[in-house]
């Protein structure tokens, strides 16, 4: 459930009326570059922290996008931690492994890297959560930056220095701040009234983490509203504009599995 507090009490922040002063200021960037940069401090200052079964998770899931043919993803299990998330986040992952082989190729060595927890792949890993944290970064930049100074620092102290995230993310080891930062997104867009590139975002953070699936039907509802109503024709046209954008995102994730006839292993 802490993946979903923070955006949840920002949509009803804001969606009550509450931020609607849409004023300029002068200082917000850097003021949000100070918060994110104290906060990258201290997860810095983390990286010594117990080492989480998670780390074993997604090292194998480094190893697995790195070593094997897309065909066997889904089917290895070299490992007991199979990799059990949607497209968009194995391909996330086989991008990070990239750099993991550079720094320690024994992180992406499918057999050698079992249970391999050297202080290389420990930090190499930790900082790549840290980077990963510009989506949330620039999230929250975008769903506060027409609010007045008070509500923004209000707002990024509670997201940029969130204790839930702290101990999730850099304590434990998971991406949940890169993820909120997408759904971040997605919501500042909903917010300037460009549901067409909202539900886009949404549909791609779906294809990152299923989970987010528990918010699909106020997404629905939402959008029917808001985007697809207005008389028969319109609306119907708007319907089909907005499932055609979510079919496509839909099918960039998943095709390639499709295509291989291996589609039902992702939702094994």
């Amino acid at each position: 459930m802490s993946d979903f507090f923070i955006p949840a009490f920002l949509w009803f922040y804001i969606s009550m009326g509450m931020g609607k002063e849409k004023l300029s200021f002068k200082e917000p960037k850097t003021t949000l570059w100070w918060f994110f940069l104290l906060a990258t401090c201290i997860k810095f200052l983390l990286f010594p922290s117990y080492l989480s079964t998670d780390f074993e998770v997604h090292r194998n899931w480094l190893a697995l996008t790195h070593s094997l043919p897309l065909s066997q993803w889904y089917f290895d299990d070299t490992s007991p931690w199979t990799l059990d998330y949607p497209p968009f986040f194995a391909y996330f992952e086989h991008f990070l492994s990239i750099f993991a082989r550079f720094v320690d190729p024994k992180i992406v060595h499918l057999q050698e890297g079992l249970n391999y927890s050297s202080n290389t792949l420990v930090y190499f890993q930790r900082f790549t959560v840290i980077f990963s944290d510009l989506s949330l970064l620039y999230g929250v930049y975008r769903l506060t930056r027409k609010l007045d100074s008070r509500k923004q620092k209000l707002i990024w102290s509670l997201v940029i220095w969130s204790p839930m995230l702290l101990i999730v993310d850099h304590v434990h080891f998971q991406y949940n701040g890169f993820l909120i930062g997408i759904l971040l997104i997605s919501l500042s867009y909903l917010e300037e009234g460009r549901d067409l590139l909202g539900g886009f975002v949404f549909a791609v953070l779906l294809c990152f983490k299923h989970l987010f699936a528990v918010a699909a039907p106020v997404y629905f509802v939402y959008l029917l509203r808001h985007y697809c109503w207005g008389g028969i024709v319109k609306g119907f046209s708007r319907l089909l504009i907005m499932g055609g954008l979510v079919a496509a995102v839909f099918a960039s994730a998943f095709g390639p599995f499709f295509h291989l006839g291996q589609v039902y292993m992702i939702f094994r």
